[in-house]
Protein backbone atom coordinates (compact mmCIF):
# COMPACT_ATOMS: atom_id res chain seq x y z
CA UNK A 1 0.00 0.00 0.00
CA UNK A 2 2.72 2.24 0.77
CA UNK A 3 4.58 1.49 -2.35
CA UNK A 4 1.43 2.17 -4.24
CA UNK A 5 1.18 5.83 -2.32
CA UNK A 6 4.42 6.75 -3.36
CA UNK A 7 3.66 6.04 -6.82
CA UNK A 8 0.71 7.96 -6.91
CA UNK A 9 2.79 10.80 -5.26
CA UNK A 10 5.64 10.78 -8.00
CA UNK A 11 2.90 10.36 -11.09
CA UNK A 12 1.37 13.95 -9.57
CA UNK A 13 5.14 15.31 -9.77
CA UNK A 14 5.42 14.59 -12.62
CA UNK A 15 1.98 15.65 -14.51
CA UNK A 16 2.69 18.80 -12.49
CA UNK A 17 6.22 19.45 -13.70
CA UNK A 18 4.69 18.83 -17.30
CA UNK A 19 1.92 21.30 -17.72
CA UNK A 20 5.13 23.81 -15.67
CA UNK A 21 7.24 23.04 -18.68
CA UNK A 22 4.35 23.27 -21.61
CA UNK A 23 6.12 24.60 -24.23
CA UNK A 24 2.63 25.47 -26.33
CA UNK A 25 3.74 22.97 -29.51
CA UNK A 26 3.70 19.15 -27.41
CA UNK A 27 0.85 20.07 -24.78
CA UNK A 28 -2.18 17.80 -24.94
CA UNK A 29 -5.48 20.14 -24.33
CA UNK A 30 -7.40 17.26 -23.15
CA UNK A 31 -4.74 16.34 -20.18
CA UNK A 32 -6.69 18.22 -17.68
CA UNK A 33 -8.88 15.85 -17.78
CA UNK A 34 -7.14 12.47 -19.17
CA UNK A 35 -5.03 12.69 -16.59
CA UNK A 36 -8.08 11.19 -14.68
CA UNK A 37 -8.54 8.62 -16.44
CA UNK A 38 -10.89 7.55 -19.78
CA UNK A 39 -13.76 6.70 -17.73
CA UNK A 40 -13.93 10.35 -16.33
CA UNK A 41 -13.23 11.81 -20.05
CA UNK A 42 -16.01 9.75 -21.33
CA UNK A 43 -18.54 10.32 -18.58
CA UNK A 44 -17.50 14.43 -19.00
CA UNK A 45 -18.50 13.85 -23.16
CA UNK A 46 -21.85 11.86 -22.10
CA UNK A 47 -22.98 14.48 -20.00
CA UNK A 48 -22.33 16.94 -22.92
CA UNK A 49 -23.86 14.70 -25.30
CA UNK A 50 -27.19 13.73 -23.39
CA UNK A 51 -27.48 17.74 -23.00
CA UNK A 52 -27.11 18.22 -26.72
CA UNK A 53 -29.52 15.44 -26.89
CA UNK A 54 -32.12 17.01 -24.77
CA UNK A 55 -31.83 20.38 -26.67
CA UNK A 56 -32.65 18.56 -30.18
CA UNK A 57 -35.51 17.07 -28.37
CA UNK A 58 -36.82 20.21 -27.59
CA UNK A 59 -37.58 21.10 -31.81
CA UNK A 60 -40.52 19.33 -33.85
CA UNK A 61 -40.92 16.18 -34.63
CA UNK A 62 -41.66 13.87 -37.57
CA UNK A 63 -45.45 13.95 -38.54
CA UNK A 64 -46.66 17.06 -35.40
CA UNK A 65 -50.14 18.05 -35.82
CA UNK A 66 -50.11 16.78 -39.50
CA UNK A 67 -53.36 14.12 -39.07
CA UNK A 68 -54.88 11.92 -40.51
CA UNK A 69 -51.24 9.56 -39.70
CA UNK A 70 -48.84 12.03 -38.44
CA UNK A 71 -45.53 10.22 -38.66
CA UNK A 72 -42.69 8.21 -36.88
CA UNK A 73 -43.62 9.62 -33.48
CA UNK A 74 -47.30 8.27 -33.99
CA UNK A 75 -46.27 5.01 -35.30
CA UNK A 76 -43.41 4.97 -32.21
CA UNK A 77 -46.89 5.71 -29.95
CA UNK A 78 -48.98 3.63 -31.49
CA UNK A 79 -46.79 0.28 -30.87
CA UNK A 80 -46.93 1.36 -27.42
CA UNK A 81 -50.65 1.67 -27.47
CA UNK A 82 -51.06 -1.84 -29.04
CA UNK A 83 -48.39 -4.31 -27.30
CA UNK A 84 -49.82 -2.80 -24.29
CA UNK A 85 -53.45 -3.61 -24.44
CA UNK A 86 -53.42 -6.30 -26.82
CA UNK A 87 -52.16 -10.66 -26.40
CA UNK A 88 -48.55 -10.85 -28.32
CA UNK A 89 -50.27 -12.99 -30.71
CA UNK A 90 -52.21 -9.72 -31.51
CA UNK A 91 -49.17 -7.41 -32.66
CA UNK A 92 -48.43 -8.30 -36.23
CA UNK A 93 -52.09 -9.53 -37.42
CA UNK A 94 -54.84 -7.24 -38.51
CA UNK A 95 -57.96 -7.29 -37.02
CA UNK A 96 -60.74 -5.45 -35.82
CA UNK A 97 -59.02 -3.88 -32.70
CA UNK A 98 -55.25 -3.91 -34.82
CA UNK A 99 -55.77 -2.05 -37.93
CA UNK A 100 -52.22 -2.56 -39.44
CA UNK A 101 -52.65 0.02 -42.13
CA UNK A 102 -52.89 2.50 -39.54
CA UNK A 103 -49.24 1.68 -38.44
CA UNK A 104 -49.20 -1.63 -37.97
CA UNK A 105 -45.91 -2.80 -36.34
CA UNK A 106 -43.20 -3.57 -38.94
CA UNK A 107 -40.54 -4.35 -37.00
CA UNK A 108 -38.93 -7.44 -35.68
CA UNK A 109 -40.20 -8.81 -31.81
CA UNK A 110 -37.65 -7.17 -30.08
CA UNK A 111 -38.65 -3.93 -31.08
CA UNK A 112 -42.24 -4.93 -30.14
CA UNK A 113 -40.73 -5.94 -26.47
CA UNK A 114 -38.93 -2.76 -26.67
CA UNK A 115 -42.66 -0.46 -27.17
CA UNK A 116 -44.33 -2.99 -24.51
CA UNK A 117 -41.79 -1.52 -21.47
CA UNK A 118 -42.05 1.92 -22.69
CA UNK A 119 -45.79 1.54 -23.14
CA UNK A 120 -45.58 0.70 -19.13
CA UNK A 121 -43.66 3.49 -18.47
CA UNK A 122 -46.30 6.09 -20.73
CA UNK A 123 -49.22 4.29 -18.98
CA UNK A 124 -47.97 5.20 -15.49
CA UNK A 125 -47.55 9.19 -15.87
CA UNK A 126 -49.86 9.15 -18.81
CA UNK A 127 -52.62 6.79 -19.29
CA UNK A 128 -54.49 8.28 -21.99
CA UNK A 129 -51.71 8.70 -23.81
CA UNK A 130 -51.87 4.88 -24.84
CA UNK A 131 -55.14 4.32 -24.63
CA UNK A 132 -56.56 1.71 -27.06
CA UNK A 133 -58.57 3.34 -30.20
CA UNK A 134 -59.07 6.69 -28.09
CA UNK A 135 -55.25 7.70 -28.12
CA UNK A 136 -54.86 7.92 -31.92
CA UNK A 137 -52.93 11.49 -32.97
CA UNK A 138 -52.34 11.78 -29.29
CA UNK A 139 -50.06 14.78 -28.46
CA UNK A 140 -49.94 16.44 -25.23
CA UNK A 141 -47.12 18.20 -23.65
CA UNK A 142 -47.10 15.42 -20.69
CA UNK A 143 -46.82 12.71 -23.68
CA UNK A 144 -44.04 14.58 -25.77
CA UNK A 145 -41.87 14.43 -23.06
CA UNK A 146 -42.39 11.40 -21.79
CA UNK A 147 -42.06 9.86 -25.08
CA UNK A 148 -38.55 11.63 -25.61
CA UNK A 149 -37.56 10.73 -22.13
CA UNK A 150 -37.79 6.97 -23.75
CA UNK A 151 -35.41 7.89 -26.43
CA UNK A 152 -32.85 9.98 -24.02
CA UNK A 153 -32.88 6.97 -21.14
CA UNK A 154 -32.40 3.94 -24.40
CA UNK A 155 -29.64 6.16 -25.57
CA UNK A 156 -27.79 6.00 -22.28
CA UNK A 157 -29.24 2.64 -21.55
CA UNK A 158 -27.80 1.04 -24.42
CA UNK A 159 -25.56 3.08 -27.16
CA UNK A 160 -23.14 5.13 -24.80
CA UNK A 161 -21.95 1.91 -22.44
CA UNK A 162 -21.62 0.26 -25.80
CA UNK A 163 -19.68 2.99 -26.82
CA UNK A 164 -17.66 3.15 -23.98
CA UNK A 165 -16.52 -0.73 -24.51
CA UNK A 166 -15.78 0.06 -27.94
CA UNK A 167 -13.38 2.70 -27.07
CA UNK A 168 -12.31 0.54 -23.96
CA UNK A 169 -11.05 -2.27 -26.66
CA UNK A 170 -10.13 0.02 -29.51
CA UNK A 171 -7.63 1.40 -27.25
CA UNK A 172 -6.47 -2.16 -25.88
CA UNK A 173 -5.97 -2.80 -29.65
CA UNK A 174 -3.63 0.86 -30.10
CA UNK A 175 -4.99 1.47 -33.64
CA UNK A 176 -4.11 4.77 -34.92
CA UNK A 177 -4.17 6.25 -30.77
CA UNK A 178 -1.61 9.20 -31.49
CA UNK A 179 -1.97 10.92 -28.14
CA UNK A 180 -4.38 11.17 -25.34
CA UNK A 181 -6.50 13.49 -27.16
CA UNK A 182 -6.93 11.08 -29.83
CA UNK A 183 -9.25 9.50 -27.23
CA UNK A 184 -11.54 11.90 -26.19
CA UNK A 185 -11.93 13.06 -29.59
CA UNK A 186 -13.15 9.83 -31.28
CA UNK A 187 -15.47 9.02 -27.79
CA UNK A 188 -16.68 12.77 -28.99
CA UNK A 189 -16.91 11.68 -33.44
CA UNK A 190 -19.31 8.48 -31.92
CA UNK A 191 -21.41 10.10 -29.19
CA UNK A 192 -21.67 13.99 -31.64
CA UNK A 193 -22.58 12.52 -34.99
CA UNK A 194 -25.10 14.51 -35.64
CA UNK A 195 -27.09 12.21 -37.87
CA UNK A 196 -28.36 9.73 -35.40
CA UNK A 197 -29.05 12.60 -33.06
CA UNK A 198 -31.03 14.22 -35.30
CA UNK A 199 -33.10 11.35 -36.45
CA UNK A 200 -33.92 9.57 -32.95
CA UNK A 201 -34.00 12.83 -30.81
CA UNK A 202 -35.66 15.63 -33.60
CA UNK A 203 -37.21 12.89 -36.21
CA UNK A 204 -37.98 10.59 -33.20
CA UNK A 205 -36.87 6.76 -33.41
CA UNK A 206 -35.11 4.09 -31.45
CA UNK A 207 -31.95 3.53 -33.65
CA UNK A 208 -29.86 3.91 -30.21
CA UNK A 209 -31.00 0.58 -29.37
CA UNK A 210 -29.86 -1.37 -32.64
CA UNK A 211 -26.64 0.83 -33.29
CA UNK A 212 -25.88 0.24 -29.40
CA UNK A 213 -26.26 -3.37 -30.17
CA UNK A 214 -24.04 -3.82 -33.00
CA UNK A 215 -21.10 -1.52 -31.36
CA UNK A 216 -21.16 -3.61 -28.48
CA UNK A 217 -21.09 -7.10 -30.89
CA UNK A 218 -18.01 -5.34 -33.17
CA UNK A 219 -16.33 -4.31 -29.49
CA UNK A 220 -16.94 -8.18 -28.35
CA UNK A 221 -15.60 -9.41 -31.49
CA UNK A 222 -12.69 -7.39 -31.61
CA UNK A 223 -11.69 -8.41 -28.09
CA UNK A 224 -11.97 -11.94 -29.14
CA UNK A 225 -15.75 -12.99 -27.55
CA UNK A 226 -16.95 -14.00 -30.64
CA UNK A 227 -20.25 -16.28 -28.90
CA UNK A 228 -21.24 -12.75 -26.67
CA UNK A 229 -20.52 -11.31 -30.12
CA UNK A 230 -22.95 -13.47 -31.99
CA UNK A 231 -25.61 -12.76 -29.39
CA UNK A 232 -25.67 -9.00 -29.46
CA UNK A 233 -25.51 -8.68 -33.15
CA UNK A 234 -28.62 -11.49 -33.14
CA UNK A 235 -30.69 -9.04 -30.67
CA UNK A 236 -29.51 -6.01 -32.97
CA UNK A 237 -31.23 -7.83 -36.16
CA UNK A 238 -33.84 -8.92 -33.82
CA UNK A 239 -34.67 -4.87 -33.35
CA UNK A 240 -34.37 -3.48 -36.67
CA UNK A 241 -33.88 -5.94 -39.85
CA UNK A 242 -31.79 -2.86 -41.03
CA UNK A 243 -28.89 -4.39 -38.93
CA UNK A 244 -28.81 -6.85 -42.30
CA UNK A 245 -26.65 -4.47 -43.58
CA UNK A 246 -23.70 -5.88 -41.32
CA UNK A 247 -24.65 -9.34 -41.62
CA UNK A 248 -21.93 -10.38 -44.67
CA UNK A 249 -18.95 -9.08 -42.35
CA UNK A 250 -19.96 -10.61 -39.23
CA UNK A 251 -20.50 -13.75 -41.16
CA UNK A 252 -17.09 -13.74 -43.23
CA UNK A 253 -14.81 -12.15 -40.44
CA UNK A 254 -16.04 -14.73 -37.41
CA UNK A 255 -16.36 -17.77 -40.40
CA UNK A 256 -12.56 -16.80 -41.09
CA UNK A 257 -11.89 -17.21 -37.68
CA UNK A 258 -13.29 -20.73 -37.22
CA UNK A 259 -11.80 -22.04 -40.72
CA UNK A 260 -8.39 -20.86 -38.87
CA UNK A 261 -8.93 -22.49 -35.41
CA UNK A 262 -8.05 -26.58 -34.83
CA UNK A 263 -11.19 -27.54 -35.02
CA UNK A 264 -13.39 -25.58 -37.51
CA UNK A 265 -16.57 -27.65 -37.25
CA UNK A 266 -16.66 -26.82 -33.25
CA UNK A 267 -16.67 -23.43 -33.16
CA UNK A 268 -18.78 -22.85 -36.45
CA UNK A 269 -21.30 -25.25 -34.56
CA UNK A 270 -21.32 -23.10 -31.37
CA UNK A 271 -21.86 -20.36 -32.86
CA UNK A 272 -24.69 -21.54 -34.82
CA UNK A 273 -26.57 -22.78 -31.56
CA UNK A 274 -25.45 -19.01 -30.06
CA UNK A 275 -27.39 -18.04 -32.96
CA UNK A 276 -30.39 -20.07 -33.08
CA UNK A 277 -30.91 -20.12 -29.49
CA UNK A 278 -31.07 -16.03 -29.84
CA UNK A 279 -33.62 -16.12 -32.21
CA UNK A 280 -35.64 -19.05 -30.57
CA UNK A 281 -36.12 -16.87 -27.53
CA UNK A 282 -36.69 -13.77 -28.82
CA UNK A 283 -39.58 -15.06 -31.35
CA UNK A 284 -40.61 -17.89 -28.51
CA UNK A 285 -44.06 -16.53 -28.69
CA UNK A 286 -44.55 -16.69 -32.73
CA UNK A 287 -42.83 -20.73 -32.88
CA UNK A 288 -45.97 -22.18 -31.89
CA UNK A 289 -47.09 -22.38 -35.18
CA UNK A 290 -46.06 -22.10 -39.22
CA UNK A 291 -48.59 -19.25 -39.56
CA UNK A 292 -47.59 -17.44 -36.57
CA UNK A 293 -44.08 -17.00 -37.53
CA UNK A 294 -44.77 -16.75 -41.56
CA UNK A 295 -47.45 -13.60 -40.18
CA UNK A 296 -44.39 -11.96 -38.72
CA UNK A 297 -41.83 -12.08 -41.53
CA UNK A 298 -44.76 -10.61 -43.67
CA UNK A 299 -44.59 -7.66 -42.11
CA UNK A 300 -40.85 -7.82 -41.63
CA UNK A 301 -40.49 -7.19 -45.56
CA UNK A 302 -42.98 -4.97 -47.59
CA UNK A 303 -42.25 -5.67 -50.95
CA UNK A 304 -45.94 -4.30 -51.73
CA UNK A 305 -44.09 -0.96 -51.44
CA UNK A 306 -41.75 -0.97 -54.03
CA UNK A 307 -37.88 -1.21 -54.63
CA UNK A 308 -38.06 2.38 -53.46
CA UNK A 309 -40.27 4.96 -51.76
CA UNK A 310 -38.96 8.70 -51.47
CA UNK A 311 -36.22 10.28 -53.02
CA UNK A 312 -32.90 7.83 -51.62
CA UNK A 313 -29.53 8.20 -52.81
CA UNK A 314 -29.27 4.55 -53.82
CA UNK A 315 -28.81 3.34 -57.35
CA UNK A 316 -32.53 2.08 -57.71
CA UNK A 317 -33.76 5.63 -56.79
CA UNK A 318 -30.76 7.41 -58.51
CA UNK A 319 -31.22 5.33 -62.20
CA UNK A 320 -34.88 5.87 -62.07
CA UNK A 321 -34.58 9.21 -63.55
CA UNK A 322 -33.67 7.29 -66.73
CA UNK A 323 -34.75 3.67 -66.44
CA UNK A 324 -38.03 3.56 -64.91
CA UNK A 325 -37.84 -0.05 -63.02
CA UNK A 326 -41.31 0.08 -61.22
CA UNK A 327 -42.63 0.38 -64.83
CA UNK A 328 -40.80 -1.77 -66.51
CA UNK A 329 -40.09 -4.72 -64.21
CA UNK A 330 -42.48 -6.72 -62.06
CA UNK A 331 -41.65 -6.22 -58.04
CA UNK A 332 -40.67 -10.18 -58.21
CA UNK A 333 -38.07 -9.53 -60.85
CA UNK A 334 -36.88 -6.75 -58.96
CA UNK A 335 -36.22 -8.54 -55.84
CA UNK A 336 -33.93 -10.54 -57.77
CA UNK A 337 -31.73 -7.82 -59.15
CA UNK A 338 -31.82 -6.01 -55.70
CA UNK A 339 -30.70 -9.35 -54.33
CA UNK A 340 -28.23 -9.87 -56.93
CA UNK A 341 -26.14 -6.56 -56.57
CA UNK A 342 -26.32 -6.28 -52.82
CA UNK A 343 -24.71 -9.85 -52.63
CA UNK A 344 -22.31 -9.32 -55.83
CA UNK A 345 -21.04 -6.25 -54.23
CA UNK A 346 -20.36 -7.45 -50.67
CA UNK A 347 -18.69 -10.16 -52.12
CA UNK A 348 -15.43 -8.56 -52.38
CA UNK A 349 -15.22 -7.86 -48.69
CA UNK A 350 -16.57 -10.69 -47.12
CA UNK A 351 -13.81 -12.52 -49.59
CA UNK A 352 -11.17 -10.78 -48.52
CA UNK A 353 -12.35 -11.16 -44.76
CA UNK A 354 -12.59 -15.43 -45.31
CA UNK A 355 -9.36 -14.89 -46.73
CA UNK A 356 -7.66 -12.91 -44.24
CA UNK A 357 -9.68 -11.78 -41.60
CA UNK A 358 -8.32 -9.54 -39.26
CA UNK A 359 -9.68 -6.55 -36.54
CA UNK A 360 -9.06 -3.67 -38.87
CA UNK A 361 -10.64 -5.74 -41.65
CA UNK A 362 -13.57 -6.75 -39.84
CA UNK A 363 -14.36 -2.72 -38.96
CA UNK A 364 -14.05 -1.98 -43.08
CA UNK A 365 -16.12 -4.93 -44.12
CA UNK A 366 -18.65 -3.69 -41.83
CA UNK A 367 -18.84 -0.16 -43.72
CA UNK A 368 -18.22 -1.84 -46.78
CA UNK A 369 -21.28 -4.32 -46.25
CA UNK A 370 -23.37 -1.64 -45.01
CA UNK A 371 -22.63 0.95 -48.10
CA UNK A 372 -23.66 -2.12 -50.56
CA UNK A 373 -27.07 -2.66 -48.55
CA UNK A 374 -27.62 1.24 -48.87
CA UNK A 375 -27.02 1.40 -52.24
CA UNK A 376 -28.56 -1.60 -54.20
CA UNK A 377 -30.99 -2.79 -51.52
CA UNK A 378 -34.48 -3.22 -51.66
CA UNK A 379 -36.79 -0.88 -49.78
CA UNK A 380 -34.27 1.80 -48.80
CA UNK A 381 -35.42 4.81 -46.68
CA UNK A 382 -33.14 7.58 -46.52
CA UNK A 383 -32.58 7.33 -42.88
CA UNK A 384 -30.36 4.25 -43.50
CA UNK A 385 -27.24 6.07 -43.96
CA UNK A 386 -26.80 6.01 -40.13
CA UNK A 387 -25.60 2.44 -41.05
CA UNK A 388 -22.62 3.14 -42.75
CA UNK A 389 -21.75 6.40 -40.91
CA UNK A 390 -21.62 4.06 -37.82
CA UNK A 391 -18.73 1.56 -38.73
CA UNK A 392 -17.06 5.05 -40.20
CA UNK A 393 -17.49 6.80 -36.77
CA UNK A 394 -15.71 3.63 -35.14
CA UNK A 395 -12.79 4.22 -37.70
CA UNK A 396 -12.76 7.61 -37.30
CA UNK A 397 -9.11 7.75 -36.00
CA UNK A 398 -8.15 5.78 -39.49
CA UNK A 399 -10.11 7.22 -41.34
CA UNK A 400 -10.62 11.06 -39.85
CA UNK A 401 -11.43 12.98 -43.62
CA UNK A 402 -13.52 10.06 -44.81
CA UNK A 403 -16.15 10.83 -41.59
CA UNK A 404 -16.20 14.63 -42.18
CA UNK A 405 -17.09 14.01 -45.96
CA UNK A 406 -19.59 11.41 -45.34
CA UNK A 407 -21.13 12.77 -42.69
CA UNK A 408 -21.49 15.91 -44.61
CA UNK A 409 -23.05 14.12 -47.69
CA UNK A 410 -24.78 11.65 -45.03
CA UNK A 411 -26.88 15.21 -43.52
CA UNK A 412 -27.11 16.37 -47.15
CA UNK A 413 -28.88 13.02 -48.42
CA UNK A 414 -31.83 14.04 -45.52
CA UNK A 415 -32.22 17.46 -45.85
CA UNK A 416 -35.24 17.06 -47.53
CA UNK A 417 -36.79 15.14 -44.71
CA UNK A 418 -34.84 17.03 -41.71
CA UNK A 419 -36.51 20.09 -43.54
CA UNK A 420 -40.24 18.65 -43.63
CA UNK A 421 -39.71 18.37 -40.14
CA UNK A 422 -38.97 21.86 -38.97
CA UNK A 423 -35.66 20.48 -38.10
CA UNK A 424 -33.48 22.72 -40.32
CA UNK A 425 -31.83 25.07 -37.00
CA UNK A 426 -31.16 22.00 -35.43
CA UNK A 427 -29.55 20.42 -38.29
CA UNK A 428 -27.43 23.70 -39.17
CA UNK A 429 -26.67 23.67 -34.84
CA UNK A 430 -25.93 20.00 -35.08
CA UNK A 431 -23.61 20.78 -38.11
CA UNK A 432 -21.76 23.68 -36.54
CA UNK A 433 -21.11 21.79 -33.63
CA UNK A 434 -19.50 18.73 -35.24
CA UNK A 435 -17.16 20.27 -36.99
CA UNK A 436 -15.85 22.64 -34.42
CA UNK A 437 -15.66 19.27 -32.35
CA UNK A 438 -14.08 17.64 -35.63
CA UNK A 439 -11.44 20.69 -35.25
CA UNK A 440 -10.49 20.63 -31.96
CA UNK A 441 -7.05 21.32 -30.72
CA UNK A 442 -5.35 18.63 -30.95
CA UNK A 443 -7.25 16.26 -32.57
CA UNK A 444 -6.95 14.17 -35.80
CA UNK A 445 -8.84 16.58 -37.64
CA UNK A 446 -6.57 19.17 -37.47
CA UNK A 447 -3.54 17.00 -38.89
CA UNK A 448 -5.94 15.48 -41.72
CA UNK A 449 -6.73 19.38 -42.83
CA UNK A 450 -3.58 19.62 -44.27
CA UNK A 451 -3.39 16.09 -45.94
CA UNK A 452 -3.90 15.88 -50.04
CA UNK A 453 -5.78 12.77 -49.87
CA UNK A 454 -8.16 10.65 -47.77
CA UNK A 455 -5.71 8.27 -46.99
CA UNK A 456 -2.82 8.90 -44.30
CA UNK A 457 -1.79 4.86 -44.13
CA UNK A 458 1.37 4.87 -46.36
CA UNK A 459 1.38 0.86 -46.44
CA UNK A 460 -2.16 1.08 -48.41
CA UNK A 461 -1.57 4.79 -50.10
CA UNK A 462 -0.69 2.77 -53.23
CA UNK A 463 -4.14 0.96 -53.46
CA UNK A 464 -6.23 4.04 -53.50
CA UNK A 465 -3.92 6.71 -54.61
CA UNK A 466 -6.34 6.54 -58.19
CA UNK A 467 -9.55 7.25 -56.48
CA UNK A 468 -8.29 9.37 -53.82
CA UNK A 469 -6.16 11.35 -56.55
CA UNK A 470 -9.49 12.34 -58.37
CA UNK A 471 -12.83 11.96 -56.50
CA UNK A 472 -11.17 14.14 -53.09
CA UNK A 473 -8.89 16.46 -54.93
CA UNK A 474 -9.15 19.99 -52.71
CA UNK A 475 -10.24 21.65 -55.55
CA UNK A 476 -13.13 18.88 -56.24
CA UNK A 477 -13.94 19.06 -52.46
CA UNK A 478 -14.22 22.39 -52.26
CA UNK A 479 -16.04 22.36 -55.68
CA UNK A 480 -18.72 20.05 -54.13
CA UNK A 481 -19.22 21.55 -50.90
CA UNK A 482 -19.62 24.98 -52.67
CA UNK A 483 -22.86 23.11 -54.49
CA UNK A 484 -24.13 21.20 -51.58
CA UNK A 485 -24.05 25.09 -49.78
CA UNK A 486 -26.05 26.68 -52.68
CA UNK A 487 -28.46 23.92 -53.15
CA UNK A 488 -29.22 24.02 -49.25
CA UNK A 489 -30.19 27.76 -49.92
CA UNK A 490 -32.22 26.99 -53.12
CA UNK A 491 -33.58 24.08 -51.10
CA UNK A 492 -35.37 26.28 -48.18
CA UNK A 493 -36.10 29.65 -50.11
CA UNK A 494 -37.08 28.71 -53.65
CA UNK A 495 -40.11 26.64 -55.30
CA UNK A 496 -39.51 23.80 -58.40
CA UNK A 497 -40.97 24.10 -61.51
CA UNK A 498 -44.74 22.63 -61.37
CA UNK A 499 -43.76 20.51 -64.18
CA UNK A 500 -41.01 18.96 -61.93
CA UNK A 501 -42.35 19.32 -58.43
CA UNK A 502 -39.19 17.15 -56.61
CA UNK A 503 -36.41 18.67 -59.01
CA UNK A 504 -34.51 19.43 -55.89
CA UNK A 505 -34.65 16.57 -54.22
CA UNK A 506 -33.17 14.93 -57.30
CA UNK A 507 -30.70 17.07 -57.85
CA UNK A 508 -29.24 16.46 -53.98
CA UNK A 509 -29.83 13.41 -54.45
CA UNK A 510 -27.69 12.60 -57.49
CA UNK A 511 -25.09 14.62 -55.62
CA UNK A 512 -25.11 12.74 -52.92
CA UNK A 513 -25.46 8.97 -54.71
CA UNK A 514 -22.07 9.70 -56.72
CA UNK A 515 -19.97 10.82 -52.88
CA UNK A 516 -20.95 7.41 -51.37
CA UNK A 517 -20.76 5.53 -54.76
CA UNK A 518 -16.81 6.65 -54.44
CA UNK A 519 -16.55 5.96 -50.79
CA UNK A 520 -17.83 2.01 -51.64
CA UNK A 521 -14.85 2.00 -54.08
CA UNK A 522 -12.18 3.44 -52.25
CA UNK A 523 -12.89 1.51 -48.81
CA UNK A 524 -13.18 -1.64 -50.86
CA UNK A 525 -9.91 -0.83 -52.44
CA UNK A 526 -8.86 -0.15 -48.67
CA UNK A 527 -9.85 -2.97 -47.36
CA UNK A 528 -7.94 -5.48 -49.65
CA UNK A 529 -4.98 -3.60 -49.54
CA UNK A 530 -5.14 -4.55 -45.46
CA UNK A 531 -4.67 -8.29 -46.07
CA UNK A 532 -1.25 -7.19 -48.03
CA UNK A 533 -0.30 -5.94 -44.88
CA UNK A 534 -1.49 -8.38 -42.19
CA UNK A 535 1.59 -9.56 -40.26
CA UNK A 536 1.97 -12.80 -38.49
CA UNK A 537 1.60 -11.02 -34.82
CA UNK A 538 -2.08 -10.44 -35.39
CA UNK A 539 -2.64 -13.94 -37.45
CA UNK A 540 -2.15 -15.53 -34.41
CA UNK A 541 -4.16 -13.56 -32.40
CA UNK A 542 -7.32 -14.27 -34.70
CA UNK A 543 -6.60 -18.40 -33.38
Amino acid sequence: MKKKRDMEKVKKVEDKVNLENYDGEDYDPWWWLMHKGIKALFLCISIFALLIRVAIGLHPYSGANTPPKFGDYEAQRHWMEITLNLPVKDWYRNSSVNDLSYWGLDYPPLTAYQSYIHGVFLKTFDPDSVVLFTSRGHESYLGKFLMRWTVLSSDVLIFFPSVLYFVLVYRAMRFGMRSKSDVAWHIAMILLNPCPILIDHGHFQYNCISLGLITAAVAAALSQNDLVASVLYCLALNHKQMSAYFAPAFFSYLFGKCLRNKNPLLEVSKLGLMVIGTFAIVWWPYLHSKDAALGVLSRLVPFERGIYEDYVANFWCTSSVLVKWKKLYTTQSLRIFSLAATLLTCLPSMVQQVLAPSRKGFLYGLLNSSLSFYLFSFQVHEKSILLPLLPLSLLALEEPCSLLWLTHFAMFSMFPLVHRDKLVLAYMALYALFTLLYFAPGGPGIRCNGSKTLDHSQKTKKGTEFITSIAFHPLVMGFLCLCSLILHVIYITMHPPNKYPFLFEAVIMLLCFSQFVLFTLYFNSKQWMLSKHLNSKDKKKLI
